[in-house]
C-alpha cells in the first residue's frame, strides 16, 4: 500500500466536559510527535487532577497503524481507552493524544453506560479543535559550504521544507523535513548546487 502523501491530525490542545450521573469526565486533545510528548502530556493532566478516580488515554502515532497506546486505568476492562482511540480513528487523526479525567460520582454507569460516555466526550473535544493536514516528511541531513547558504535557503522555502536542527559556522549542517509530495523536485534542485551534500536520515 503507497504511503499517503499527507496526514490529518490538530494544531493546538483543546478540552470538554460531560456530566453523567453525577460522574464528571474532562477530555484534553493533545498534538503529540512522540512518546515523551505523551508522556509529558499525562503527567501534566495527573498533576492537574490529583483527586480524579481515573486517567483514562489513547494516543496514536506515525503512519504505519502500529503505533498506539490505549489506557482503561482503572476501569472495567475495554470501556475507557478503546472508544476514546475508536474516535480518533474515525476522524482518521494521528500525533494526537486523548486523555479523559473522571471523578467519580457516585453512581455506578455499567459498561454500556462508561462506553458512551467515554466516546461522547472525546468527541466533543475533537468537535472543539480544527483538524489541519500537514505534509509528510522525510528528514534529510545537509552540509554545504557558507557561501551556498542563500540557495540552500531558497530551495527550502519555495517548496515549503522545514528547518529543524542547524548549525552554522563556515561549513553549515541541517536536518530539514521535506514533503513528501515535493522530494524529486527538491532532490533535483539540490544536486544542482555546487558544494552541497544531502544524505536522507
Amino acid at each position: 500500500m503507497k504511503e499517503p502523501d499527507f496526514y490529518t491530525t490538530i494544531e493546538r490542545a483543546g478540552t470538554a466536559e460531560l456530566r453523567d450521573r453525577g460522574s464528571r469526565f474532562i477530555a484534553y486533545a493533545f498534538p503529540i510527535a512522540a512518546i515523551v510528548d505523551f508522556k509529558r502530556n499525562l503527567d501534566q493532566v495527573k498533576k492537574e487532577h490529583p483527586k480524579a478516580t481515573h486517567h483514562c488515554f489513547a494516543y496514536r502515532l506515525g503512519l504505519d497503524g502500529d503505533n498506539f497506546r490505549c489506557s482503561d486505568n482503572g476501569e472495567p476492562s475495554g470501556t475507557a481507552g478503546r472508544p476514546i482511540l475508536g474516535q480518533i480513528d474515525s476522524r482518521q487523526l494521528t500525533n494526537i493524544l486523548v486523555v479523559v479525567v473522571r471523578y467519580f460520582g457516585g453512581t455506578q454507569l455499567g459498561v454500556p453506560g462508561l462506553i458512551n460516555a467515554y466516546k461522547s466526550v472525546t468527541a466533543l473535544v475533537l468537535q472543539t479543535i480544527a483538524a489541519v493536514q500537514k505534509p509528510v516528511e522525510m528528514l534529510y541531513q545537509l552540509q554545504f559550504d557558507y557561501t551556498v547558504m542563500n540557495e540552500v535557503m531558497t530551495v527550502l522555502k519555495n517548496f515549503n521544507c522545514k528547518v529543524k536542527e542547524q548549525e552554522s559556522q563556515l561549513f553549515c549542517r541541517m536536518v530539514v523535513g521535506v514533503p513528501k509530495n515535493r522530494l524529486e523536485e527538491v532532490l533535483f534542485r539540490w544536486k544542482e548546487l555546487k558544494g552541497l551534500e544531502f544524505t536522507r536520515i
